[in-house]
C-alpha cells in the first residue's frame, strides 16, 4: 500500500482526539459492479492521506494509526484503477480505536458500521440534515448552470439562498452541540457550526461547554487556536498587520494603506465563485476609489501548479488594477493562516485607522456598506 498527501481536499475535517490504531474489517455484498480495491483518505498530523487495501472474496482489511476518533472517507476505483469519486462510490465512516466492522450492501454508500459509537452519532446527524443537505446540492447543481451562463444576477440570488440553508444546517449543528456536548462527535459537529467565519460569541460558549478532555485533546487545542485567530480578526479588532510581495516582488504592507478605508479581499484565479465576484468589486472600486477607499488583493494561487502566470492572467482579464499580493503557497499563504482563511471568497474591509469594521460583504452590501462610510 502506498501513502500520498492529497493535493485536493476530500472533505475531511481535522477534528479526532488520542492517537490510537483503529482497524476497519470491510464487507461488500450484493454489489454490481466488481471492486477490487478500496482506497480510504483520512488527516493525520495536519495532512490528508490516501492508501487503499485489495478486496478478495467480498472482503477488505486495512489499519490506521491517527487520532481516534476519526471520519474517514472509503472511495471505490474504476476498472483502470483510478478513483471515482461519484456519489455512489464514497463511504464516509466514523472510526473508533480497535476494531470497527465497516458493511457495504446494495451499494458503496449504503453502508453501516459496528462497535462505533462515534459513527452511530455521525450517522444520527447526518439523518438530521439530509433533507437541507439535498437543497444545498440542488443548489450547486444550478450554480455551475448559471455559471456557464454567466448569468451573475442569477447567481447572487442563487448566493442568498445558499446562506439562507446553511444558516439551517448550523442550527442543527449548534442544537447537536448543545444537547450531546459529551458525545464523541460533538467537536466534529461544532466545527460545522462554527464553518469558516467563525462567530466568536456564539461558538466559544459551546467549545467551552466540551467536555475537559476533548478541550485539552490535540484536535480541541487546534480548535483552540482557530478561536484565537477568530478574535484577531473579528468585526471592531485592529486588523493583523502583514508584508507579501506584489506581482512584481515588491514587498507591500498592510501598514502603508494606514488612512484609507481598505477591502481586503481573498480570491484566487481557480477560485469559480472569486472570480464571479470580481466584477462586482471591480464596480466599487471604480465607485469610491476617489474617496480615500481601495481594495488590496490577496491570492491563494499556488507556484507548483504554474500560479504566477494564471494569477496575472486573471487580474488582467478581470480588471483588477488594485494592489494585489501573494506569496503563491496556495492554502499555505502566510496572510491567509495569520486570518484563519478556511475557503473563499473571503473579505475584512478595514476603516482609515485600520480596524475591522465588516467583513464577507459581497454583492449590493458591498455598495451599500461603502455608501454609508464614505460621503
Amino acid at each position: 500500500m502506498k501513502k500520498m498527501i492529497l493535493s485536493l481536499c476530500l472533505g475531511l475535517p481535522a477534528i479526532a482526539f488520542a492517537q490510537q490504531n483503529a482497524t476497519v474489517k470491510g464487507s461488500l455484498s450484493n454489489i454490481k459492479d466488481p471492486i477490487p480495491t478500496i482506497y480510504f483518505a483520512y488527516r493525520h498530523d495536519g495532512n490528508n492521506l490516501i492508501d487503499s487495501a485489495k478486496v478478495t472474496n467480498g472482503a477488505y482489511t486495512f489499519k490506521l494509526e491517527t487520532e481516534l476518533p476519526a471520519l474517514i472517507t472509503l472511495l471505490t476505483v474504476d476498472p483502470n484503477g483510478e478513483i471515482r469519486p461519484g456519489k455512489k462510490d464514497i463511504a464516509r465512516v466514523y472510526l473508533q480505536n480497535g476494531i470497527n466492522s465497516v458493511s457495504s450492501k446494495d451499494s458503496f454508500s449504503n453502508v453501516s458500521v459496528k462497535e462505533s459509537k462515534a459513527h452511530a452519532e455521525y450517522a444520527k446527524l447526518n439523518d438530521a440534515t439530509m433533507p437541507v443537505q439535498k437543497e444545498v446540492q440542488d443548489l450547486i447543481a444550478n450554480y455551475n448552470v448559471l455559471a456557464k451562463k454567466k448569468d451573475s444576477v442569477g447567481i447572487e440570488k442563487l448566493m442568498k439562498d445558499y446562506d439562507g440553508l446553511q444558516e439551517k444546517l448550523s442550527e442543527i449543528y449548534g442544537d447537536y452541540v448543545k444537547k450531546n456536548s459529551n458525545s464523541p462527535i460533538a467537536l466534529y459537529a461544532l466545527g460545522l457550526f462554527a464553518g469558516n467565519d467563525i462567530d466568536v460569541e456564539k461558538v466559544e460558549p459551546l467549545y467551552n461547554s466540551l467536555s475537559a478532555t476533548t478541550r485539552s485533546s490535540a484536535a480541541g487545542e487546534r480548535f483552540s487556536k482557530k478561536l484565537a485567530i477568530a478574535k484577531a480578526t473579528s468585526v471592531g479588532a485592529m486588523a493583523p498587520l502583514f508584508s507579501q510581495a506584489d506581482t512584481t516582488g515588491k514587498e507591500v504592507t498592510l501598514a502603508s494603506f494606514k488612512g484609507k478605508y481598505v477591502l481586503i479581499d481573498f480570491w484566487a484565479s481557480w477560485c469559480g465563485p472569486c472570480r464571479a465576484e470580481n466584477p462586482n468589486v471591480v464596480a466599487a472600486f471604480n465607485k469610491f476609489k476617489e474617496k480615500n477607499f481601495t481594495v488590496l488583493g490577496v491570492s491563494l494561487d499556488d507556484e507548483e501548479r504554474d500560479g504566477h502566470k494564471k494569477w496575472l492572467a486573471a487580474i488582467a482579464k478581470d480588471n483588477l488594477t488594485w494592489t494585489q499580493v501573494s506569496d503563491l503557497k496556495f492554502w499555505e499563504n502566510e496572510v491567509a493562516r495569520q486570518y484563519g482563511i478556511q475557503s473563499i471568497p473571503q473579505n475584512f474591509l478595514l476603516d482609515p485607522t485600520g480596524k475591522i469594521i465588516a467583513k464577507n460583504i459581497r454583492g449590493e452590501e458591498l455598495h451599500t456598506k461603502l455608501a454609508e462610510l464614505i460621503k
